[in-house]
């Protein structure tokens, strides 16, 4: 296949297909003169790791809306961010945000680095990240390697070598692939083509802008690559949280800032996290049952267990909760306990 006609190839689609985001700046308004404001692809960035644009759109318009600026986000209480962030998982990435935020505006004067390199630099920025706002914002011809991009590049060159082993390899086609002019346009192209025709099952190949220059395609293995080795089998924790009700107020303490859900609100709980403090004060606990939780590594059943009590806890301070200020397990575990109601 001639490089520079996957590239020409692929934007043609896109000035044509380009799926519209708050973050995005469209083709024609590029054309236009617009930029794309590196505060808001740095934030999508971040928040589309691991996660679906579905997911993200909400949280990044109230980001956005909360704090319109780099400045104002590194201006934020931590409390203020990470309950902003609640529900949308991987939490280590409000931390590494908000430490990131306060970087730019302390090292560059709220002005972020305009290559991939100087991104590179910043705390909890990785090559990805880095190297999408360095081609999307000031046209770096930076290669930018997500999932979507490597499965584009894994079924264009019939790579068979499986995931990850593979990685070295795709980034390396990627890079042949990238061209001078509009790399940035190109970045979200691929990732575009990659989310909506080259889905990891039934991709579209009848009306893919690469249909005749894919490689699997021709040979018919498109949806089998990319091949992946197996994964091991999560191994399965399990744990006890305690729900305290007192006069409305639920007892919460906030999580260390380093671990698991680390710097958020949650119900005392052990035995699943590498703590094992134990109930937060003595009392007649029920057992309501159990929530089950994912984690990257490992799933996760947690015992839940309810009382009514005026005892001084031994661990956190009773208040008034509003849930949607809890990480997804936490908002499993009151779900169970008030049933959808508000604590009496």
């Amino acid at each position: 296949m001639r490089d520079a006609e996957v590239s020409q190839r692929l934007l043609a689609w896109y000035d044509r297909s380009a799926r519209v985001m708050p973050w995005r700046v469209s083709p024609a308004d590029k054309t236009s003169g617009v930029r794309a404001d590196p505060y808001r692809v740095w934030m999508s960035e971040v928040m589309l790791q691991q996660t679906t644009v579905a997911a993200v759109t909400a949280y990044f318009q109230r980001f956005v809306a909360r704090w319109p600026t780099v400045v104002d986000l590194a201006a934020a209480q931590d409390a203020e961010v990470m309950a902003e962030w609640a529900g949308l998982g991987y939490y280590a990435r409000a931390r590494n945000l908000l430490a990131c935020a306060r970087a730019v505006v302390r090292g560059h004067g709220g002005v972020f680095p305009t290559s991939a390199l100087g991104m590179r630099a910043l705390p909890g920025v990785g090559p990805y990240t880095a190297a999408a706002v360095a081609a999307i914002c000031y046209d770096e011809p930076a290669v930018v390697v997500d999932g979507n991009v490597e499965r584009v590049m894994a079924r264009l060159f019939a790579v068979e070598v499986p995931l990850p082993s593979a990685k070295p390899e795709l980034v390396r086609l990627a890079g042949l692939v990238t061209p001078d002019l509009r790399p940035g346009d190109y970045a979200q192209a691929v990732m575009d083509l990659g989310a909506t025709i080259c889905t990891p099952r039934n991709p579209a190949c009848g009306i893919c802008p690469l249909l005749g220059i894919c490689e699997a395609q021709r040979l018919g293995l498109a949806a089998e690559l990319p091949r992946k080795l197996a994964k091991a089998e999560k191994p399965v924790r399990q744990g006890v949280a305690w729900v305290a009700r007192r006069d409305g107020l639920v007892l919460v303490e906030r999580r260390a800032e380093r671990g698991l859900l680390g710097g958020m609100l949650g119900f005392p709980s052990d035995g699943w996290d590498g703590t094992n403090s134990g109930a937060p004060f003595a009392a007649d606990w029920q057992d309501l049952g159990e929530v089950k939780h994912t984690f990257t590594h490992f799933h996760l059943i947690l015992q839940v267990k309810a009382a009514d009590s005026a005892a001084n806890p031994q661990r956190g301070e009773f208040m008034s909760l509003n849930p949607n200020d809890l990480p997804t397990l936490m908002r499993k575990a009151y779900d169970l306990a008030f049933q959808g109601k508000t604590p009496r």
